[in-house]
């Protein structure tokens, strides 16, 4: 367990002073903030031109990124991790936190990846939501998004995390509900606002745990004490931000928020659960990675819960007939996956973060393919009701497929490289848990294979399912330049990551060991590379027997348990009322019983014992000399004949 990295970012402050590129990385944040800002508060007078300004400004900060990666690069290894100061932000006593950023290989890897996906996403945007009259706020919470995104992954603190992750959460928020007058919009924000929360406060715990336990919330500061910190403490802390990123990264037990959230507009489902915000939980755990790698019963816990969120996300994908769902299990399935890799420990960072960046590109292009096949085919989402597709929209068949091909893992494409490399390192942990884990992550990648294939033969091949009145066409250029940028990405960027170990080597300061070597020629002829294929052919020619062999119907069949538990998400819901929601209505319907009944009871009873006590009183006073002579004369008697009787 190292941290060097973190101790060397300490004493770049004058590093980044002598870089005007470095030293104003908070321009990163201020652009899209600005833009969020100029676009709320300018209100209709930004309407006919807010929506450029919003997409300019992602760009431009993916550009200063660009000039941030290239100053990175100039650099050593060791002096690439730079604390940037901004401004003290806290100070309470010996307590002082700043709103300082830390860029180095980790943090910059995900600036580029969110604003250039980001930027994409909102040109994209301008194509898709050009008749929506709420363009403008649309287009303002998109750019609140990404400013607190980048926020989370620069922050050099904790609690400046904590600070993005909110902001985060309350942007997703607001474009989950974009379409507020539809009730089921309104409940799935709601929802997925309401389960983060619970992250959130396993997050929010761990940093107290780190502040009282540890004496510190800055990264080096935490990470310094790691050594010698209790194993009870590493633990607590570790599950606690696995609490966290549970519920940002839509892991079991807190994925239920995940499928729901495709009530908002398909741009956000591109931009939030596919290229940032579900992978924050992936962030989480690598920065803090020498807590886990203290703590290795919580490590194991990670790994653990990746791996069964991977197969859940792939069960539940390969039952849903709504695209935009199923993408929706797929982004689970792969998340998934990236968790188990970081719980590995250092071996598995490299891979888990390199499949990230690859996912981020093709899952991004297939959720704009699917907004783009929604946008032909009047909003309808029933893939039961697509097919034939390919002929009438063929660059959204031909993007969405080089997409399709990169996720199941074809050889030499970038989903190959990312998951072969994740395999590799399960594999290479040794001994039961190694063969356990490893054999998860091939079975993955078959459901992937499977669901995929699903989904791209229902949509694309096969025969025309179409309602009346459907006349699907090509998407405009706004629309399909972007898919076309994303489908390039899904071809070549896994190649350009892994092989050279380029990536690694980057990323190597950061996370403070030298990851596993990828080895080309060994993925081919080991026998987990073969089962890789194998299971990848199984998958899909067992979709093709189904979805593409014989005619679908355009109505789904009554299926059996299995497959009307997946297409009910294992029953996630089901178990989430079950447990939590229909107990908790029980507990406060008691509460308010106890509140109104004994609570309520005792106050109020005090209250009318002295009423009446009063009243009664009241009746005495008569204001009759004769009642007050005559009452004071029975009490002379009274005193009179007790005197006597004691004499």
């Amino acid at each position: 367990m190292e941290s060097h990295a973190y101790l060397a970012a300490e004493t770049g402050a004058a590093a980044a002073a002598g870089s005007a590129v470095l030293s104003n990385a908070w321009l990163l944040i201020a652009l899209p903030l600005a833009g969020a800002a100029i676009l709320l508060l300018g209100g209709k007078r930004t309407d006919s031109w807010g929506h450029l300004l919003a997409t300019a400004l992602p760009v431009a900060s993916f550009a200063w990124a660009v000039l941030i990666l290239f100053d990175l690069l100039g650099r050593a290894g060791d002096a690439r991790s730079v604390a940037v100061p901004v401004y003290e932000w806290i100070s309470v006593g010996s307590l002082s936190i700043g709103a300082d950023l830390l860029v180095d290989p980790l943090s910059i890897s995900f600036v580029l990846l969110i604003t250039f996906v980001g930027s994409l996403i909102h040109i994209y945007s301008i194509g898709y939501m050009a008749e929506d009259p709420g363009r403008r706020r649309f287009f303002a919470y998109l750019n609140l998004f990404v400013a607190a995104m980048l926020v989370l992954v620069l922050a050099d603190n904790f609690v400046l995390l904590f600070l993005g992750w909110e902001g985060v959460g309350l942007a997703s928020y607001l474009l989950i509900g974009f379409w507020q007058y539809k009730p089921s919009a309104a409940t799935a924000a709601k929802k997925a606002f309401i389960i983060n929360r619970v992250g959130d406060m396993g997050l929010l715990v761990a940093i107290m745990i780190m502040f009282s336990a540890l004496g510190a919330v800055s990264f080096s500061g935490v990470f310094e004490a790691v050594p010698g910190a209790g194993d009870g403490v590493l633990l607590a802390v570790g599950l606690c931000l696995l609490l966290g990123a549970c519920g940002k990264s839509a892991q079991l037990p807190l994925q239920a928020w995940l499928l729901d959230a495709m009530e908002g507009p398909t741009p956000v489902s591109a931009l939030i659960h596919a290229a940032t915000m579900v992978t924050a939980g992936v962030y989480l755990i690598v920065r803090s990675g020498p807590i886990f790698e203290g703590a290795p019963a919580a490590q194991t816990t990670v790994a653990v819960v990746g791996a069964a969120t991977m197969i859940a996300g792939g069960i539940i994908a390969s039952a849903k007939d709504d695209i935009k769902k199923s993408l929706a299990g797929s982004t689970m399935s792969q998340i998934g996956m990236m968790v188990l890799a970081v719980g590995l420990g250092p071996v598995g960072y490299v891979a888990a973060i390199a499949h990230l960046i690859t996912h981020g590109f093709f899952k991004a292009g297939l959720f704009l393919g699917a907004g783009s096949v929604m946008h032909a085919m009047n909003d309808g989402v029933d893939m039961r009701r697509y097919g034939g597709l390919a002929r009438v929209m063929p660059i959204t068949f031909a993007t969405f497929g080089l997409g399709y091909l990169a996720i199941i893992g074809v050889p030499l494409l970038s989903g190959w490289w990312t998951k072969e490399s994740i395999i590799s390192a399960a594999f290479g942990v040794g001994g039961t848990q190694g063969m356990l884990l490893g054999s998860a992550v091939v079975a993955g990648a078959g459901l992937t294979a499977f669901y995929m294939s699903r989904m791209f033969f229902m949509t694309f091949l096969g025969e025309k399912r179409w309602d009346e009145g459907v006349h699907p066409h090509e998407s405009p250029l706004s629309m399909t330049a972007p898919m076309v940028l994303l489908s390039v990405g899904s071809v070549a960027l896994g190649a350009f990551l892994v092989f050279g170990d380029r990536f690694a080597n980057f990323l190597a300061p950061t996370i403070g060991a030298h990851p596993h070597h990828f080895d080309l020629a060994h993925a081919f002829t080991a026998p987990y590379g073969l089962a890789a294929l194998g299971v990848l052919v199984v998958g899909v020619v067992l979709a093709w027997v189904v979805y593409l062999r014989k005619p679908v119907a355009r109505t789904a069949p009554r299926g059996n348990f299995v497959t009307v538990a997946a297409s009910r998400e294992l029953y996630g819901n089901e178990i989430n009322e079950g447990l939590f929601m229909r107990p908790g209505q029980v507990l406060t319907k008691a509460l308010v019983a106890i509140e109104t009944h004994v609570v309520d009871g005792i106050v109020n009873g005090i209250g009318t014992s002295v009423r009446d006590a009063s009243r009664g009183l009241g009746r005495a006073q008569t204001g009759f000399a004769r009642s007050y002579a005559l009452t004071m004369l029975f009490g002379a008697v009274v005193v009179a004949a007790t005197l006597v009787v004691r004499l």
